[in-house]
């Protein structure tokens, strides 16, 4: 975190010797502080939600121990009070414990509200639906990092969980491509996002974080061979929308690898779209590596990570689930390290380059 000593040397170079130029240092070090204090790393955030998820399991435990499943009533009127009553806490209070009380209670809410309306004999469509909107409303009305997103990651699980529970399933592939174009909005447009609402500005970041989770768990659907039936021409079509999504990014990113002649970019896109061909069966991939590009080139280092991970597992799924030799197999991965490593090392000397 910056100091007040290094925040007044931005300050006078910025000012750049013009003594007409004042800044109140006082306010300006109180409100970066509270900034940073609110932006807690996203390790911490997950820990919270983590453990939420636990203490809401235990929870509700007890209350099943006490017999208060024979009321759905009871049950409905609970989870309505744990969802507000966490909702009206999470705006009030600012901290690591309140985090956790209020995604505990947020949990239980829509858990005990599941269950009355189940016992009620609600549709399960009916149930999720009301799950997806109860959840848009938190998401716009609180408004703070932890339920937001939370709430982002209810909603498109309810969406997910209507899909399949229709047996829908090639609108997985529907679901993935849509997600991946506001995913890629939300990364490309950060600027124009932020400053052109007040209210997005405070929902950008758990936005930003719940769509790559969300995103993640199509991905998984579809990567997956065999977790839920779908046709390879809508996987295609799915992959070839996130190949062009990856192809447009790359664009974006010749600026910051200062990469100017066109003829090097002609050969890099269509290098990309090479590489990329042999995965038109498994979204998967390119949906992983359209997260570390769009990661990098705002250097969010969360992204990055799970684009990272969710690479290697899909790289490895995908290798895994072909019907070849081993031998074939082992050569095909030498040979994608390799051309990694090729890439990373050229990437490299470009940003050393460019510094």
């Amino acid at each position: 975190m910056k100091n007040k000593e290094q925040i007044e040397t931005l300050l006078a170079h910025m000012a750049d010797g013009d003594e007409q130029i004042q800044y109140d240092v006082d306010k300006i070090t109180a409100v970066y502080e509270k900034n940073d204090h609110g932006h807690q790393s996203i390790a911490v955030k997950i820990l919270s939600v983590v453990g939420g998820i636990l203490a809401s399991l235990a929870f509700i435990g007890f209350l099943f121990l006490v017999g208060l499943y024979e009321s759905e009533i009871g049950l409905f009127f609970l989870g309505a009070v744990g969802i507000i009553g966490s909702a009206l806490l999470s705006k009030k209070a600012d901290s690591i414990i309140t985090d956790t009380i209020c995604v505990s209670f947020f949990i239980i809410g829509f858990v005990l509200l599941g269950i009355g309306l189940d016992k009620m004999q609600v549709d399960a469509d009916v149930i999720f639906t009301v799950f997806a909107i109860v959840a848009f409303g938190a998401l716009v009305l609180v408004q703070t990092y932890i339920l937001s997103f939370v709430s982002l990651l209810i909603v498109n699980g309810s969406i997910l969980t209507l899909i399949l529970s229709n047996h829908q399933y090639n609108l997985v592939n529907v679901y993935v491509i849509a997600i991946a174009l506001v995913m890629a909005y939300f990364f490309l447009k950060e600027a124009v996002i932020i400053t052109g609402s007040k209210i997005l500005s405070k929902l950008y970041n758990p936005l930003r974080t719940g769509l790559i989770f969300s995103f993640l768990a199509g991905l998984v659907l579809v990567g997956k061979n065999g977790l839920v039936p779908t046709y390879f021409n809508y996987n295609w079509v799915c992959s070839a929308v996130i190949i062009a999504a990856i192809v447009y990014v790359v664009f974006q990113l010749f600026e910051v690898l200062n990469i100017t002649k066109r003829q090097h970019k002609i050969v890099i896109s269509v290098f990309a779209v090479l590489v990329l061909l042999p995965t038109l069966s498994s979204p998967a991939i390119s949906g992983a590596i359209l997260i570390i590009l769009l990661s990098f080139l705002i250097n969010d280092k969360t992204g990055l990570v799970l684009g990272m991970l969710a690479f290697i597992y899909f790289i490895s799924q995908y290798y895994y689930d072909l019907n070849l030799t081993l031998l074939i197999k082992s050569i095909l991965m030498f040979s994608s390290g390799i051309l990694f490593i090729i890439i990373y090392l050229f990437t490299h000397k470009k940003l050393t380059t460019h510094d």
